[in-house]
């Protein structure tokens, strides 16, 4: 009985993944709309289109598991980008902008960082190796994606925020 319920929990977390990388690429454009720093929109469009290899991996393991992906709404996720975009409004001046964008931005990689880290364990317990390999590889993408915002942060875009005030 532990492992159907484990086994329900990765499912419905996978659905929870799913729409909540659906979400992010609603959200992209439009904070790759906002940015004027030629490095951060880079980045942005960079991670949207690995963002779309997610929902091609989540695809593939749905297969796998003979389900659907649809049926759990995000809510999470929802909030995470419903601040980031009340955040990034509030701000006129571009270089301020973008170091908010960056804010919203990593809020939503530590959010999918902590969501593929628990499917991609409850893979390898429930003996699911090949799912477990294609979660991992999103993790990695999602943490490489959070370092180089990071980066961005302290090189450039943060400091131009602080000339800007």
């Amino acid at each position: 009985m532990a492992r159907e319920s484990l086994h329900q929990l990765y499912v419905d977390q996978l659905r929870d993944l799913y729409n909540a990388e659906a979400q992010i690429l609603k959200a992209l454009p439009k904070m790759i709309e906002k940015t004027t720093h030629t490095g951060l929109r880079q980045a942005l469009e960079f991670h949207a289109r690995q963002t779309q290899g997610h929902v091609e991996r989540l695809d593939r393991i749905f297969t796998m598991l003979g389900e659907r992906p649809e049926g759990e709404k995000c809510k999470g996720m929802e909030g995470v980008i419903d601040e980031g975009q009340d955040t990034i409004k509030r701000y006129d001046d571009q270089d301020v902008r973008d170091a908010a964008l960056i804010a919203a931005a990593q809020r939503v990689e530590h959010y999918e960082m902590a969501a593929y880290g628990c499917v991609r364990t409850y893979a390898g317990v429930l003996g699911l190796p090949d799912q477990q390999e294609l979660l991992q590889q999103t993790l990695n993408e999602e943490g490489d994606a959070d370092h180089k915002l990071t980066q961005l942060a302290e090189e450039v875009v943060n400091v131009d925020a602080l000339r800007a005030g």
